[in-house]
């Protein structure tokens, strides 16, 4: 059965095509790789970016599940829509680890295909998370961002110097979550670098 033999960048490579054929005329949409959430402590496989932030997450058959749970626990903290691509060996236990609210898609080899292909069929859409931390949501700017936002609504004073930690304790009282979320997700659109590969 060629499933076995699934990796991780022929899983990448088809949800890439797959992403990028499905926002092909959407100039609002950004889709990034490894993208660092909760101050770098996690890595989601790849972000799309548009009026929402929805992530996807890999486990091919040479993965393991060992950091499942605590990825869905940290990704539940910031974004709104995750899925989940993985393969026939780890689906049911996978699903087992993530909330309901994950997308969940079946990654399977093409039948009769020499070259890799993987064919990937939707299980179950994602639904909208609605358990995101104001904190956790700030943390996706970096710290000059955050503080730009303070200071266009006059509550930078005191924060002005301090360390990137209170900057973004700060956003999150100020700026109501879903005001926040618009202002992460256009800033994140705007950024012309990105840095440590993402």
């Amino acid at each position: 059965m060629g499933d076995a033999r699934l990796g991780e960048r022929q899983l990448r490579q088809s949800l890439l095509s797959l992403l990028q054929d499905r926002h092909r005329n959407d100039a609002d949409t950004v889709i990034r790789h490894e993208m660092g959430l909760c101050a770098g402590a996690r890595r989601v496989d790849l972000a799309v970016i548009n009026g929402e932030l929805a992530g996807f997450e890999i486990k091919s058959d040479q993965d393991t599940l060992e950091r499942l749970a605590g990825q869905a626990a940290d990704y539940g903290r910031v974004l709104d829509r995750v899925t989940l691509v993985t393969t026939d060996r780890y689906m049911a236990r996978a699903a087992a680890l993530v909330p309901d609210w994950w997308g969940l898609v079946r990654a399977t080899s093409a039948a009769q295909d020499e070259v890799g292909t993987v064919e990937l069929g939707e299980v179950r859409l994602a639904a909208v998370n609605t358990g995101q931390e104001p904190f956790a949501v700030a943390q996706l700017l970096w710290r000059d961002e955050a503080l730009a936002i303070l200071r266009a609504r006059g509550q930078h004073k005191g924060v002005q110097r301090a360390r990137r930690w209170l900057v973004w304790e700060r956003l999150a009282e100020v700026v109501p979550l879903p005001e926040l979320q618009r202002l992460v997700c256009t800033q994140l659109k705007a950024r012309q670098a990105w840095p440590g590969g993402q």
